[in-house]
């Protein structure tokens, strides 16, 4: 089934004080990438980080967007169980989500209590009570979007350092036996020297709630919307991978995981 896309209009209906609003900037329906199974994947505004290769440039201002409230993305996680069958559910995406984790709470007690099975995707360095709530007992899933494994390479890469805030929430997770995966991007140049695959083999393959490590190929797919918005793609100069590094990456972590994905 082909993923239906569409970026929010605005909305003249009110909004009632019942039901909270989330700053939301495009849904998905029927996604395939972000989860397991089909999933609704509700992309929120704004984003803490400004990485160098990010593929959803314009979600990262705070501003812009479309209030939505939790009752209206309820209803249409709701419509869509019958496609959900046993794997399926919601993903928030951003941006990052967890800057907006006090009024996620709710619609993820919602989603709950309908039987929906909910995931995170985030970058994993917003701190907060509300923040670990979400990580350590709302989400079904969390996905972890390693940016680097050093905190030089991690403040160069997305403009401020966050790497041991990423380490204490996912110590956090596995800490709750609660199922999470990783994600990390194989950015020549940046990402891909095998010291830094080491330091995730090192850092994380006893953890036992881990049970994927995703290796994403770098691609310029999102350079468009860096120049839309008026400003300069900075990794323009970097080439992509080939197919023999992705597969180089994949051997290095797989003893170490349960299952390594390359995409």
């Amino acid at each position: 089934m082909d993923d239906l896309y569409f970026q929010l209009t605005p909305d003249t209906r009110s909004m009632t004080e019942a039901s909270p609003t989330l700053n939301v900037h495009s849904i998905e329906s029927f996604g395939t990438h972000d989860g397991p199974g089909i999933r609704l994947v509700v992309f929120l505004q704004g984003c803490n980080l400004k990485c160098l290769y990010c593929q959803n440039a314009d979600t990262i201002q705070t501003k812009g967007g479309q209030l939505m409230t939790v009752d209206e993305i309820v209803r249409r996680a709701v419509n869509m169980k019958p496609y959900f069958g046993r794997r399926g559910g919601v993903t928030i995406s951003g941006g990052e989500p967890l800057l907006q984790s006090k009024r996620l709470i709710p619609l993820f007690e919602r989603l709950k209590a309908e039987s929906i099975h909910t995931n995170i995707d985030t970058n994993a360095t917003v701190a907060g009570i509300d923040a670990q709530k979400l990580i350590s007992e709302l989400s079904d899933l969390v996905m972890f979007d390693m940016k680097h494994t050093t905190e030089a390479g991690f403040e160069n890469l997305t403009g401020r350092n966050g790497l041991q805030t990423a380490i204490e929430l996912i110590a956090l997770r596995e800490k709750s036996q609660k199922p999470y995966w990783l994600r990390y991007v194989l950015i020549p140049g940046y990402t891909n020297k095998p010291e830094y695959l080491q330091w995730l083999i090192d850092q994380f393959s006893g953890n036992k709630y881990l049970e994927r490590v995703e290796i994403l190929p770098y691609h310029k797919l999102g350079q468009y919307k860096w120049e839309a918005l008026g400003e300069k793609y900075q990794l323009e100069d970097v080439r992509e991978n080939t197919p023999e590094e992705i597969e180089q990456a994949r051997l290095m972590l797989e003893p170490h995981f349960k299952e390594v994905i390359s995409k």
